[in-house]
């Protein structure tokens, strides 16, 4: 109904007092009176190139000229009914491989292989990575459990989950698989006098785990609770004091936003914002509104702005600097925009090993775990996008995330 909405030529809050939900009475009408068959016919028309400024709507009661917005909704149905075909997917991914020539291009398919470890039966559980998930309130469930499922789908060992009671159960129902903590709280149901003392046990709670993780990851659920963000605050402090690689989304952008200091001049800090989360960082931090035509070196001022910090900007081509450098990943993904943390505790852990052998041990290891996490999850969902097309969604990207992975020996005879 949205779409004949869009494209019916009856008003929509018309002078004759008619609402929106008369409005849309009338496109049922008229989707069941059989007229969709001559729109069907029209997108036909339009989608095998007859001249669509000058296709009818119906008989000639109902006859209308195309203007340019309608022209623009009828473009906007047909990419809905099926604009996206197989050929040109993959005309996407030739233009992405041609813009990928350019000099900030990481080579992001070897630093993928390089720093993902082998899958090694002498090891035990808990060497592959142990990451911790700090998010999850009743609002927001999916993105807490998404962040920590798909760090084992990829290979680590364990992953938790720190959220609020409200979400636990949720969380717990999604997979066995996750180590769910119910110890955040927020504001409703915390009375003021017990504030310093429940926040005091939360990250007590936490702190008994801190040393054990390889990874935090802050801010997918979090919400904006005053109460919840304070806790959040103080158990960043201590992850950096522990130093602990922190990895920040969602909401724990808008907490770092505003208290800059959690992260300033934490060399293992990962800040990863679209692009509202981006606007506003760069707004604070450079006082100056997004520069796309100079994006690279806004990229480069804003991390050396905020100090020793690593950032992962989202887009079209993922930008990525600590304030030394610029890379960029252009690994075509998908048109379906669906929200590697354990990245980054691999690439510490191989450089470690390595001791300057590898040609990328002169690479920031922040740099080549947010290398390596983008251009894993561009072809998972490139993947997915070519089995689901406009049907695809976050579940359907991580089911990927182990088949772009190729290390051998044993992930060879896995596969």
């Amino acid at each position: 109904f949205f779409w004949l909405r869009n494209l019916s030529p009856f008003p929509v809050g018309s002078e004759s007092g008619e609402d929106s939900s008369s409005s849309l009475r009338l496109c049922a009408e008229y989707f069941f009176s059989g007229q969709l068959k001559k729109v069907c016919c029209l997108l036909m028309f339009v989608k095998h190139g007859m001249n669509s400024q000058f296709a009818l709507l119906g008989s000639a009661k109902h006859c209308m000229l195309a203007s340019s917005a309608v022209f623009r909704r009828q473009q906007f149905l047909i990419r809905t009914l099926g604009g996206y075909t197989n050929q040109n997917h993959l005309k996407r991914m030739q233009q992405t491989k041609a813009m990928s020539g350019t000099t900030f291009e990481a080579d992001s398919e070897n630093i993928l292989r390089a720093i993902t470890p082998n899958l090694d039966p002498s090891k035990h559980k808990g060497q592959a990575g142990k990451i911790a998930v700090i998010g999850g309130c009743r609002e927001y469930t999916g993105a807490p459990y998404f962040a920590a499922i798909s760090a084992l789908k990829i290979g680590a060992d364990l992953s938790h989950v720190f959220c609020t009671k409200d979400a636990a159960s949720v969380i717990k129902s999604y997979s066995p698989e996750l180590i769910v903590h119910p110890i955040l709280e927020e504001s409703y149901s915390v009375r003021d006098e017990d504030k310093p003392s429940i926040s005091g046990k939360v990250l007590a709670e936490v702190n008994k785990w801190m040393e054990r993780f390889d990874c935090l990851v802050v801010g997918p659920g979090l919400g904006r609770d005053p109460f919840l963000l304070d806790c959040v605050r103080e158990i960043m402090k201590h992850a950096r004091q522990s130093n602990v690689p922190i990895v920040i989304d969602g909401d724990g952008l808008f907490l770092v936003t505003d208290s800059l200091d959690l992260v300033s001049g934490y060399p293992l800090a990962v800040l990863t914002p679209n692009i509202n989360e981006y606007k506003r960082l760069v707004e604070k931090v450079l006082n100056c509104k997004v520069d796309d035509h100079d994006a690279h070196e806004q990229l480069l001022s804003l991390a050396k702005g905020i100090g020793s910090v690593t950032i992962l900007r989202k887009g079209k081509s993922d930008l990525i600097s600590d304030g030394e450098t610029v890379k960029s990943v252009s690994i075509y993904g998908s048109p379906r925009r669906c929200g590697g943390q354990v990245f980054l505790s691999w690439a510490r852990q191989r450089l470690s090993a390595a001791e300057g052998d590898l040609p990328i041990s002169k690479i920031n290891p922040t740099v080549l775990g947010c290398i390596a996490g983008s251009a894993l999850m561009r072809k998972a969902a490139s993947l997915a996008f070519q089995n689901k097309k406009r049907s695809t969604l976050t579940s359907d990207i991580i089911e990927f995330l182990g088949k772009r992975i190729f290390v051998p020996p044993f992930d060879a005879a896995a596969s």
